[in-house]
């Protein structure tokens, strides 16, 4: 069996920051594995621990830079990456869904999964239609915002628990191959151990092109475009208290009065 799982660098922003044009500067961004994608990769490792002969492999679209995520997954029991980039991608600012499935299209094309797991949505973007889209394109069964899965090693047939609107939970059965959403709290990710990021070292990780994969630099096209970036305006008028404790009671206090709120 084998099982691929799609990851993302996502960036995160230092409480204080500028924006420069239309992005946050460099110098305020740290990246990191996407949440939801690491409660993916525990999912399939999980399986790939309770069942002979089970692959897991991740692939992600992202730069060099991207390449210590992706190790991190290894860390944690991948057993193949693959990354995927070239001129064209470095070119476009940002990928809408329907690109990055088609680009994922061609890496389930060339490696042909039984399962393919995502994380709903990513950190920066919040799209949360990647996985859906990824399946409609490779003709795959699915199942979105997936809670709890039950796979028996060999089976054909996934149980899922998944969310739905409204506090509604939904129990069904998906038929591999199938690609599904995977919903944080499904499981608790393990921590890469020393050990973990030492053989990910020596894991292999496969730079493919969009011309690797049959693609041609169209893939890259998006309908996106980022036109302004800047820091929403607020309209709170919220008065903050200095001093100790008794002090800022005192001051609260005398703010409740003048309200006419008392404690009868």
């Amino acid at each position: 069996m084998k099982i691929l799982v799609t990851v993302k660098e996502v960036a995160t922003v230092a409480d204080d920051f500028e924006i420069e044009g239309t992005e946050i500067g460099e110098q305020y961004r740290e990246y990191d594995l996407n949440e939801w994608d690491d409660y993916a990769i525990e999912a399939a490792v999980q399986l790939a621990e309770a069942g002979d002969d089970v692959e897991v492999v991740t692939a992600t679209i992202g730069p060099e830079r991207s390449e210590e995520t992706i190790r991190m997954a290894l860390a944690k029991g991948a057993d193949r990456a693959i990354r995927v980039w070239d001129d064209a991608l470095a070119d476009a600012e940002t990928l809408d869904v329907g690109s990055k499935a088609e680009i994922l299209e061609g890496v389930v094309e060339a490696e042909e999964p039984d399962l393919v797991l995502t994380g709903v949505q990513a950190e920066d973007d919040a799209f949360g239609g990647t996985g859906v889209a990824l399946a409609e394109r490779v003709g795959y069964g699915w199942a979105a915002v997936v809670n709890n899965l039950d796979l028996e090693p060999g089976a054909d047939v996934a149980s899922v628990r998944r969310e739905l609107e409204g506090g509604v939970e939904e129990l069904t059965d998906v038929e591999l191959p199938a690609v599904l959403t995977i919903q944080t709290g499904i499981n608790e990710p393990r921590y890469a151990s020393l050990r973990g990021i030492r053989q990910a070292q020596s894991k292999e990780l496969d730079v493919q092109t969009l011309e690797d994969l049959d693609l041609g630099a169209a893939a890259a096209d998006s309908s996106l475009a980022v036109t302004d970036m800047f820091v929403p305006e607020t309209d709170s008028d919220a008065e903050l208290f200095e001093g100790d404790a008794g002090e800022s009671a005192a001051k609260l206090a005398g703010v409740l009065r003048d309200k006419g709120v008392s404690a009868e």
